[in-house]
């Protein structure tokens, strides 16, 4: 292990690196190293303008790949950017190779992720700290319904664009509490249909909220998943599980909804969200903007102040 710096941000990586050439981009203010793709990531400032950073081919401790395919996953997820261009998408400026290394560099969006896992044991040692997702739980039911508009109409335009939602969770997602704002930060693994899973159990994603045929060698990965992990998150802001609960997603390989005593709003957009989570895909929806509209339908008949105020 070596320790690298960029100005005053220190980075853990197996081999020494020289960063110097990212000056061009100002100062750095924020860094983070623990990450299973190989990638460090780095927000850097210059006078009134701030970027974020992301370097393939580093070597991270945690890296889950070797630094080629690091490098490679980047430089292929570059056109994927491109691709599904979306008001709620970090926007991207630039992206080039330096040496052995990839950078992609995109425009600053503020806010927290919503699976900072690297803060985990920051939070263990004090309770008094609260995780992005605790205070996502405690948001309005009406900022939240907010956020779920805009995977909707995010997931609406990854599939017209002819493209499936690969390892998109919680952790690919941030919310300004400051300003209410949602941003989606890492769709690096999405694909092009058509797509199959070639990798069985071991396919891309948290167990937290995989879908059957993510399970599945040789399944179909298509819009079906796509609404299945849509669901799955839905359940995730508006529904409370135990520990227990979701440590039996990662024993079973199965995601299950929490029981309706535990969902914040109506009966009706329980079974909505149901639906779009059945194991057996046939019994979903046929589409995002199916269940999209069947959403609508069931949230629009809360009453102003469920929205605006139920916790």
């Amino acid at each position: 292990m070596t320790i690298n710096k960029i100005d005053d941000i220190s980075f853990k990586l197996n081999k020494q690196h020289d960063f110097s050439w990212l000056k061009k981009y100002g100062n750095a203010f924020w860094g983070l190293d623990e990450t299973g793709s190989g990638c460090i990531c780095v927000g850097m400032e210059k006078e009134d303008e701030r970027y974020f950073c992301k370097i393939a081919g580093v070597d991270t401790l945690e890296a889950e790949v070797s630094p080629r395919e690091s490098v490679a996953t980047l430089k292929n997820a570059i056109q994927i950017y491109k691709d599904l261009e979306h008001p709620n998408l970090i926007k991207l400026i630039e992206a080039y190779a330096y040496q052995e290394l990839y950078i992609a560099v995109f425009r600053w969006a503020e806010g927290d992720c919503l699976f900072d896992h690297w803060n985990f044991e920051a939070y263990e040692k004090d309770s008094s700290l609260k995780s992005p997702k605790q205070r996502l739980k405690e948001l309005p039911i009406r900022k939240k319904l907010d956020m779920a508009e805009v995977l909707f109409s995010f997931l609406q335009r990854v599939q017209e664009q002819g493209y499936v939602a690969v390892d998109f969770y919680d952790g690919s997602i941030m919310y300004d509490f400051a300003t209410d704002t949602t941003t989606i930060c890492d769709i690096d693994f999405f694909r092009k249909v058509p797509v199959v899973n070639d990798m069985g159990a071991d396919w891309f994603g948290t167990k937290r909220l995989k879908a059957p045929e993510e399970y599945e060698e040789g399944a179909v990965i298509d819009e079906q998943t796509n609404l299945f992990t849509l669901g799955a998150l839905l359940f995730e802001f508006f529904g409370t599980f135990t520990g227990e609960e979701i440590g039996q997603r990662y024993m079973w390989n199965r995601f299950l909804p929490c029981d309706i005593s535990c969902w914040q709003l109506s009966e009706e957009s329980y079974k909505v969200a149901s639906k779009a989570v059945a194991q057996n895909r046939h019994q979903r929806y046929t589409t995002i903007k199916e269940f999209w509209e069947a959403w609508n339908a069931a949230v629009e008949k809360l009453s102003g102040e469920e929205k605006a105020c139920r916790k």
